[in-house]
Formats: C-alpha cells, sequence, structure tokens
C-alpha cells in the first residue's frame, strides 16, 4: 500500500470518528487531537479502526510516534 493510500485510509477514519470535520483538510504537521478537538478516547478509537483497517497495531509506548497526520503515514507505512 503507497503512502498517499495509507493517508486516505486515515483521513476517512478520521472523518468517521470526527464527523463535524468530514470534508476539511486534516493538517499533516499538527497535533491530531489539538488540531481536531478529540478527546483521548476518540483518538484511541482511532487507532483501533485503523489497525483493523490496515492491520497495524499500535501499542501504547508509540501513540507519541503518531500524534499528527504525517506522523501517523510514517508510521503505518514503515509496519505494513
Amino acid at each position: 500500500m503507497t503512502k498517499e493510500a495509507i493517508k486516505k485510509t486515515i483521513v476517512e477514519t478520521i472523518y468517521e470518528i470526527a464527523p463535524e470535520h468530514e470534508g476539511e483538510a486534516i493538517p499533516e504537521k499538527e497535533n491530531l487531537q489539538e488540531s481536531l478537538e478529540i478527546d483521548s478516547y476518540d483518538f484511541l478509537n482511532l487507532l483501533t479502526s485503523l489497525a483493523e483497517k490496515l492491520g497495524v497495531e499500535v501499542p501504547e509506548e508509540d501513540y507519541g510516534k503518531v500524534d499528527t497526520l504525517e506522523h501517523m503515514v510514517d508510521y503505518f507505512a514503515e509496519r505494513m
């Protein structure tokens, strides 16, 4: 899967978790929780949903490595 396809999957999943942001551009270099104003529960739901879709689990110690869209794309790309 290409990085672009991974990014598309992540953005679509963000829209599922935070539908009020659907259609908005997701900032690539900003903290997702802060820029989207989602709580830790929604962030965990995002990671769980992505694990199901992309087949890559993100352990709790790696949460800091997936804090932005850019970091998240790189993280999943390296592990797929």
